[in-house]
């Protein structure tokens, strides 16, 4: 108000001489200055992204740059009443899509347009980040009538980066269509730790080179889709069977292994304009001691060493980076609280905090960390260069871009959603990618494969996913199935194996082993179709074939019994040794 005084002071005492200068004058003039028309700033301003969004920065209070580090999950697959309080009342950053809002993929589009319209009402008229875990194979958030497809492993058997990019390419059109403009991935973890169930088939190999390769192909088909591609989970989740989820994963590597193995890939994606990446829960203490970080046993996420020396100042990372999970217990349980972990992942150099639930408005968190910024300006300045950050990425990525709209068409989540020409290119991909396991290329025929359906005798199919039975009774006709659990069912499948010639067993993870050994004694002729990871083969040397299809898609079903009675040439390849 002081400068609005002043400076109709200033035009009263620029009137020309002889004009009057009375306070009717003043009051006019400094009405038809108040009631002059107001330009707010807004996000879809012209000018240099960095430059349009330092003044939005600027121009925000404290409580609203905090508000553009948050992203936030929800129950349900309606709009929820407290995300609308969050974009309405603080015009919160972003939201994440987890499976429990997926299944109706018509109605997730409908609620991601709510939201955004709701947030390009807001003062600056900021979207939202829409984001999601839509790896691909295994990891398939966004379900409904998305493509169920290969997976990276089946990539990396595969072999073609071009695989890599189209995988990339189709997975990110479905997403776009839905409204989500973010994808948590690719995930870029190797293939280090073999009996990873968290990770397994997820990664596109165990060689850093060819995984970044893999993965760049990846981000790029992406980011030709429109999406913002994630790296993750930095700085590696491949050399650990633990998940951050329950757990802090402790792995006990140097930091040349650390630099000549996992952090291959990162450092080749930033290379490349890698626009986000997502810090893991994860603890190396061997390293931390060994460079002098303070609090060696904290998480990665969690450690300004990790993200603001190694990653920023040394790889040179100048995009986004976003915390996985902060309800995970590998943040909490060593931070001492979820409002503690939050803070210490924005101190650390992250510019998103992620939470899978909605909190309250008022919740301890948000007083907590709004306090903080009122009583420490370095946090507060921490805080207000990471919604920049947000910000600039936001504006790079989502003013001009029409791949991706922020109200998504309906008619076309109903009609373009799995087009056909994304379902064969994952068809052709699955048949690229299958893996005779046994016998290995370097054995003596055996005479297994192909397996004839005459020359099969009576044939057992046994597993535990109805996409095996549909495809495996398209090969073999006559096939008798059963359906069974690692619980229940075992001696009733045993009875019917021992009516069998020949049985092909549906093999998914460590739990399947213990039934398929009980095969053993009965001298059949026993197939393995293992999805998934193929490692476990290793436990069961015994059975007379084995094929590996890396997904329990349908796609990689059929061509896993394609490759079984010889119909496609089998020419995957383990991508790890």
């Amino acid at each position: 108000m002081r400068n609005e005084v002043s400076k109709a002071a200033s035009l009263n005492a620029a009137l020309p001489f002889g004009c009057p200068r009375s306070p009717f004058l003043f009051s006019f003039l400094f009405f038809l200055l108040l009631a002059s028309p107001v330009f707010p700033l807004s996000f879809f301003d012209a000018g240099a992204p960095e430059e349009l969004a330092a003044s939005i920065e600027q121009a925000m209070s404290d409580d609203q740059a905090l508000a553009q580090v948050f992203m936030l999950g929800w129950v349900g697959s309606e709009p929820s009443s407290q995300i609308m309080d969050w974009i309405h009342d603080r015009n919160v950053g972003g939201v994440k899509i987890f499976g429990w809002n997926t299944e109706n993929t018509l109605r997730l589009a409908r609620t991601i347009g709510v939201y955004q319209k709701a947030s390009l009402e807001g003062q600056f008229k900021i979207p939202l980040l829409v984001a999601t875990d839509q790896e691909g194979g295994w990891i398939r958030h966004v379900k409904g009538g998305t493509s169920e497809t290969p997976g990276n492993m089946a990539i990396g058997a595969s072999g073609y980066p071009r695989d890599a990019y189209l995988a990339g390419y189709y997975i990110g059109r479905e997403l776009a269509i839905l409204g989500i403009n973010m994808n948590f991935a690719p995930t870029v973890d190797l293939f280090t730790n073999r009996y990873s169930e968290l990770i397994g088939p997820r990664a596109f190999s165990s060689n850093p080179v060819n995984v970044g390769i893999l993965g760049l192909a990846f981000m790029k088909g992406q980011q030709a889709a429109g999406i913002i591609s994630t790296a993750k989970h930095y700085p590696g989740h491949g050399d650990t069977d633990l998940d951050s989820h329950g757990v802090l994963p402790v792995i006990d590597v140097s930091f040349e292994t650390l630099w000549d193995r996992e952090l291959i890939p990162y450092r080749m994606l930033i290379a490349e304009g890698l626009p986000a990446m997502m810090s893991g829960h994860l603890s190396f203490p061997k390293i931390k001691a060994t460079v002098g970080a303070q609090s060696a046993d904290a998480p990665a996420s969690l450690s300004s060493w990790f993200l603001t020396d190694l990653l920023r100042n040394q790889m040179g990372f100048n995009g986004l980076v976003i915390t996985d999970d902060l309800m995970m217990n590998g943040a909490t349980l060593w931070a001492g609280s979820i409002s503690r972990a939050a803070k210490q992942a924005l101190v650390a150099g992250n510019d998103i905090i992620l939470f899978s639930k909605t909190l309250n408005l008022y919740d301890p968190l948000w007083t907590y960390l709004s306090n903080a910024m009122k009583e420490e300006p370095g946090f507060r300045q921490r805080v207000r260069e990471a919604a920049r950050r947000t910000l600039e990425l936001k504006i790079r990525n989502l003013r001009d871009n029409q791949k991706v709209p922020f109200v998504p068409d309906l008619l076309k989540v109903e009609t373009e959603l799995n087009d056909p020409e994304g379902s064969l290119f994952f068809l052709n991909l699955a048949a690229r990618s299958v893996t005779i396991v046994k016998p290995a290329p370097s054995e003596t025929a055996t005479g297994i494969f192909p397996l004839k359906p005459e020359n099969a005798g009576r044939v057992l199919l046994a597993g535990q996913f109805t996409d095996f039975f549909r495809a495996g009774r398209v090969a073999f006709p006559g096939a008798s199935s059963y359906w069974y659990s690692t619980s229940v069912g075992i001696d009733e499948m045993l009875s019917h194996a021992s009516r069998a010639d020949t049985i092909i067993f549906c093999l998914s993870d460590s739990s399947d082993i213990r039934v398929l050994r009980r095969l053993q004694p009965l001298r059949k002729k026993v197939i393995v179709l293992s999805v998934l990871s193929p490692v476990h083969l290793e436990s069961v040397p015994w059975v007379d074939g084995a094929v590996a299809v890396y997904s329990y898609a349908p796609e990689s079903f059929a061509a896993g019994f394609s490759a079984i009675i010889g119909r496609i040439n089998a020419g995957g390849r383990l991508p790890y040794k």
